[in-house]
C-alpha cells in the first residue's frame, strides 16, 4: 500500500457534554495539526497516490470551514461532541466526498481510503480511517 500524507493546522472552541470530560465541559480553546493520509495499493498512470498539491489545497479547504470557529454554534455539529476523535472522522468524511466529487481529479478516484490524524500534543493524538 502507497500513501502521501499532507498537513494543515486549525485553531477551534468548543466544550463537552458529560463529566467525563471535567473541566472541559466550559468552553475552550484547542489547536489541532492535522495530517490527512491517502492510501492506495497501485500508483496512477501518473505514478503518484494524489497529487499533493491538490491534496493540500482540499485539506486546507476542509480546515478552513472550522478554523477560528466556535463549533458550538455550528448547526453542524448541534448535539455533537466534537471530540478529537469525531473531528478527524468529520474532516475525513468531507475530504472523501472531495474526492468522490472530483475535487482532486479523476485518478484519485482510484484511492482506496484517507486516514485523518489530529495531534492536540505532542504527546496525544487521535485518528480516523476510511475507505474510499
Amino acid at each position: 500500500m502507497f500513501s502521501v500524507t499532507v498537513r494543515d493546522h486549525m485553531m477551534i472552541a468548543h466544550s463537552f457534554r458529560g463529566e467525563v470530560f471535567g473541566p472541559a465541559q466550559r468552553l475552550h480553546g484547542a489547536t489541532f495539526v492535522v495530517d490527512a493520509t491517502f492510501k492506495r495499493a497501485e500508483l496512477d498512470p501518473d505514478d503518484i497516490v494524489v497529487d499533493i498539491a491538490a491534496a493540500s489545497q482540499e485539506l486546507n479547504a476542509v480546515v478552513g470551514a472550522l478554523n477560528l470557529r466556535n463549533l458550538d454554534d455550528d448547526p453542524a455539529f448541534a448535539g455533537v461532541n466534537t471530540t478529537t476523535e469525531k473531528l478527524a472522522q468529520v474532516i475525513a468524511d468531507r475530504l472523501a466526498a472531495r474526492v468522490h466529487a472530483g475535487a482532486f481529479g479523476d485518478n484519485a478516484r482510484g484511492l482506496a481510503g484517507i486516514t485523518v490524524t489530529l495531534h492536540e500534543s505532542h504527546i496525544a493524538w487521535a485518528s480516523y480511517e476510511r475507505p474510499l
